[in-house]
């Protein structure tokens, strides 16, 4: 095997293909040859480096050395100081909020520092398309340890151990189960990974997808021998087409190695697994829903009991697990079940991975133990609010989930403690928000989000969210009532109690939230027709405060209608005629002028 001094890992995630990636690593190839030194520089492209907000990444191994935001351009400056004259570009090196001096190696980085990788494990480290890479890092070992020395009953046990909760959203039990798929004696019996991440702001899937989808396959796989299927069905949205060409390749490579298919390991065990991409409907992440896609019919939730797991897909037990579950099962098998649970906290053991979005200075994937206080991964990992703003909320759990205020910072990332807080985990979407956020038009855009994306099946969810949109609506249009907000209340307490699926029992969560932590917002857009925010148009006069105005002129460079007069040394004025309040110019001024 042909061996090299210098390995250079190009993130090749779908943020930073999208930023260029790939050509990157065409021009990387290339100049390494035009100076010789392909035969000891290997170029690699790997999943998603976890490091967004800073892409193209590379990565220099053995040494580790972080270079962000690379250019076609940067290459041959790069390749002659780095690899010929043997210096780090400092100019290509990472800086950051709370960084003062360059930081060469990615383990110095604070984003990287607070975090723990378990299902993350490879992060950055193979190339996604090559199963001997995967092998390299202990890939596989686990389903052979299972398959050689160990019963259902035992891998059950070990995954119960572990205490691994189900990672997309409701958080149950994992080898609890498993172990009731197994109690049936019905067959055939089917495993199902669900892919079908619908929630705004959320890649975490697909990112695992994209980075190490042999670590789904082997998990799928140690699930069919504990559960005694032997078809498996990874259902994926067609948005993903990244994950998806990266999973057929990996199922095509495992098929050819013997690791997917008939007698598995010489155990005589089989088990395959099939592909099915979802048409993006957010009901579809509700597992009953997606079993009737899968089946070819109109996703919607169906009434329980008889539990999946008794009666799933084609009315046979089945079991279905989202994809960072999957992830961690080979590492728990192989290293044990204690191994896993000795992070986290009393009823939420080892590590999360979360989508880290919104306003905050370093957006990525991150993975951290439970537990960790949000506070940790808003300031510490997410390097803080920039642009000097504020701190407001974070929004946890997807659509589904909950606004948590300043005051709740430094809560504990859990099950319970989420749960005590009205919120929930989901499936890892964490969206922070400044100053500049209103909280009512946030709470109407989750809600609307929900109403287009109801099945429709049940009147509940159906009408009731219709109707608390409406409410929603005319709050922000300053038409609000102060008794709208006991009416949203009500509302959205009657349908966490009567609809009929889990989407439409937490659907209401943003609202209850906002009005449990941000009440004074509502109050102020019923009571005083403002919005603290200026978000909301129909409550801004849109006219500059002299006192306030500095006379910079930012506002008049902004309004894309020239509707704004200045000169220098003069306050700002706007023409309410030809204002089509966009705005540009309250985003623009730095100084809060804009009323």
């Amino acid at each position: 095997m042909k061996t090299y001094r210098t390995h250079l890992m190009v993130c090749a995630g779908t943020g930073c293909v999208s930023c260029g990636s790939l050509n990157l690593k065409d021009h990387l190839e290339s100049e390494l040859k035009n100076r010789g030194l392909s035969d000891e520089v290997k170029v690699v492209i790997t999943g998603c480096n976890g490091f967004c907000a800073e892409g193209p990444i590379m990565v220099v191994y053995p040494e580790g050395i972080f270079y962000k935001k690379l250019t076609p351009e940067d290459v041959p400056f790069l390749v002659e100081e780095h690899f010929l004259k043997g210096r780090p570009v400092e100019k290509f090196l990472y800086t950051g909020p709370a960084v003062k001096e360059k930081v060469p190696l990615l383990k110095d980085i604070p984003f990287f520092q607070h975090q723990v990788l378990r299902a993350l494990r490879n992060r950055g480290l193979i190339d996604a398309e090559n199963i001997d890479e995967y092998i390299a890092r202990d890939g596989y070992a686990a389903l052979s340890k299972v398959l050689s020395s160990m019963t259902p009953e035992e891998v059950i046990h070990e995954v119960k151990i572990s205490g691994l909760r189900g990672r997309g959203g409701a958080g149950f039990p994992t080898g609890l189960k498993w172990e009731e798929g197994r109690r049936y004696d019905a067959f055939p019996k089917y495993i199902i990974c669900n892919g079908d991440e619908g929630d705004p702001g959320a890649f975490m899937d697909r990112s695992v997808l994209e980075a190490d989808p042999h670590s789904v396959l082997e998990g799928m796989t140690i699930g069919g021998y504990a559960l005694d299927a032997h078809q498996g069905h990874i259902y994926v949205r067609a948005e993903y087409p990244l994950a998806i060409h990266r999973l057929n390749i990996a199922i095509e490579q495992a098929k050819n190695y013997g690791l997917l298919g008939k007698d598995i390991f010489g155990s005589g065990f089989d088990f395959d697994i099939s592909i099915y991409p979802g048409a993006g409907a957010f009901v579809c992440g509700e597992s009953t829903a997606l079993m009737y896609s899968l089946e070819g019919k109109r996703g919607m939730p169906r009434i329980k009991p008889p539990r999946s797991t008794e009666a799933g897909l084609w009315g046979q037990p089945t079991v279905l697990n989202n994809v960072e579950t999957f992830a961690n099962v080979p590492a728990i098998l192989l290293n044990g079940g204690e191994w896993f649970a000795s992070l986290g906290t009393g009823g939420s053991k080892g590590t999360k991975v979360f989508a880290l979005t919104g306003t905050v200075s370093n957006v990525g994937l991150i993975e951290v133990p439970m537990g960790t206080t949000l506070r940790t991964i808003v300031y510490d990992i997410g390097g803080g609010i920039p642009e000097k703003r504020e701190f407001k909320a974070v929004q946890i759990g997807g659509p589904s989930g909950a606004c948590l205020p300043t005051s709740l910072l430094d809560i504990e990332v859990d099950f319970d403690s989420l749960d005590e807080a009205g919120a929930m985990m989901g499936s890892g979407g964490l969206v922070v928000m400044n100053d500049s956020t209103c909280m009512v038009d946030t709470a109407r855009f989750f809600t609307d989000f929900s109403v287009d994306e109801s099945c429709g099946k049940c009147v509940p969810c159906r009408v009731g969210m219709k109707v608390m949109l409406n409410i929603l609506n005319r709050i922000v249009e300053g038409k609000g009532e102060m008794e709208d907000i006991e009416r949203l209340k009500r509302l959205g307490q009657h349908i966490k109690e009567t609809s009929h699926c889990g989407l439409g029992k937490t659907a209401p969560n943003p609202v209850l939230s906002t009005i449990r932590y941000f009440r004074n917002e509502y109050e102020a857009h019923i009571q005083d027709k403002q919005c603290p925010a200026l978000v909301c148009v129909d409550l801004i006069q849109f006219r500059v405060n002299p006192e306030k105005c500095k006379m910079c002129g930012l506002c008049k460079k902004a309004c894309p209608m020239e509707a704004i007069t200045w000169e220098k040394k003069t306050p700002a004025d706007i023409n309410i005629e030809k204002c089509i309040r966009c705005r540009s110019c309250i985003q623009a001024c730095k100084f809060g002028a804009i009323e």
